[in-house]
């Protein structure tokens, strides 16, 4: 793969970015290592390797679900930034009109 054109301008409109000319030139060049990359990888042989989807063994790391003794109140309130009486205080996110 040759030097391939990226209108950086472009791309950082679609990302909603504002680069200086500075970060423009930057993102060329590494856009440029990047497809010089691509190129390198497609140049691999590969037709040896099978096709997988995982590749770290999957296995559950969850534990067992079993009740325990909870925080005390005052403690779990202790850090608490706002607090009403013995409960966690939070700003209101509904109107209350139905």
């Amino acid at each position: 793969m040759a030097d391939v054109p990226i209108d950086i301008d472009h791309v950082s409109q679609l990302a909603r970015l504002a680069l200086t000319e500075e970060e423009a030139a930057r993102f060329s060049g590494q856009f440029s290592r990047l497809f010089e990359f691509i190129a390198e990888l497609q140049a691999l042989d590969v037709d040896a390797i099978s096709a997988t989807a995982q590749v770290i063994p999957l296995k559950n790391v969850m534990r067992e679900d079993v009740a325990q003794a909870c925080l005390p109140r005052d403690i779990a309130l202790e850090n608490a930034p706002a607090r009403e009486g013995p409960y966690f205080k939070t700003p209101r996110i509904l109107d209350g009109e139905s």
